[in-house]
């Protein structure tokens, strides 16, 4: 409701500004067209400042509650990195660039670091025999990477915060792209949060389980895997598989709330700038009415004494 209030705010804004062009001032008629549209003005710049204090607010309730659930989440991945590695240096065929994004915008510019992140990534390990392709999560990156990444592009999944975020709804996502996706490394692309008005864009890369056991064998740096033995009637092969299934669960939810929590701590420093910048419109236009409207009247005085006095005359 916020958004289209400020798009119809926007177009009334348009609007004043075409007649404002229009007008000339020559005539007292068109002087008072000119204080109308100024106060016109004023009226709209209002709306937009009230709408965007309001959408401050909106989503400085929403950080709060999302924030504490994104540090949480944190301890999910945290031993899977200590077990496997995080090594996104590693040299694989089948890249998966996973990219997080939002479904709303006037968020500032996270959306558009992920995207670029992304490109550089995919454009980084392409090769002749090299397969790079993507997966999106939220609309704004959906709708910049179909505009010259639309054959690579292997799912889209968009609206992930209708509903409020949990590790189950997530994990079914996570499900969806192991079945529908072939990779070597998924390379999962987000926006770690650091603060209201800073976050990090972080890249957090997980091994499929063939990759993890042929790093392991050839001496790669994976973590504390190889301190442990496996019991039981599982092979190692079967201990891998479910745990990097897992993994890849545990650091997508992490990487959904990251970026969730920096796309309102965004978007409330967006709103904060937009409703400064507003009220230093409305200062200006104040000042300019204020001054066409005493323009008017010293007009109107001086019409009043120079008839005066050619009645005097």
């Amino acid at each position: 409701m916020a958004m289209a209030a400020l798009r119809r705010e926007g177009r009334r804004f348009a609007v004043l500004n075409i007649l404002r062009s229009s007008e000339e001032p020559v005539s007292s008629g068109v002087r008072y067209i000119s204080t109308q549209v100024v106060r016109n003005r004023m009226k709209s710049v209002k709306n937009i400042q009230k709408i965007t204090k309001a959408m401050k607010m909106v989503a400085a309730s929403k950080l709060r509650a999302i924030q504490t659930r994104a540090e949480n989440s944190r301890g999910l991945w945290q031993p899977f990195t200590a077990l496997l590695g995080d090594t996104p240096s590693v040299d694989v065929k089948r890249n998966v660039i996973i990219t997080v994004s939002s479904d709303k915008g006037l968020c500032g510019g996270i959306n558009s670091t992920s995207v670029r992140i992304s490109r550089a990534l995919h454009k980084l390990n392409s090769g002749p025999e090299k397969e790079n392709k993507y997966v999106v999560l939220g609309e704004k990156a959906k709708v910049q990477l179909v505009r010259d990444s639309k054959k690579d592009i292997e799912l889209i999944m968009t609206e992930l915060q209708k509903n409020p975020l949990n590790y189950t709804q997530v994990s079914v996502i996570a499900d969806d792209i192991l079945k529908n996706v072939e990779f070597d490394a998924l390379r999962i692309i987000y926006n770690k949060f650091q603060s209201v008005v800073s976050f990090l864009p972080t890249v957090s890369t997980v091994l499929s389980p063939e990759v993890v056991e042929r790093e392991a064998e050839s001496g790669g740096k994976l973590g504390d895997l190889d301190s442990y033995e496996v019991e039981g009637a599982e092979t190692k092969a079967e201990v891998l598989q479910n745990l990097s299934e897992f993994q890849f669960s545990c650091v997508l939810f992490n990487a959904v709330l990251e970026n969730a929590t920096s796309e309102q701590g965004a978007r409330m420093s967006a709103m904060d700038s937009s409703s400064r910048n507003a009220g230093d419109m409305l200062d200006r236009l104040t000042l300019t009415y204020n001054r066409t409207r005493q323009a008017s009247i010293t007009t109107e005085l001086i019409e009043i004494i120079s008839g005066a006095s050619a009645l005097e005359g």
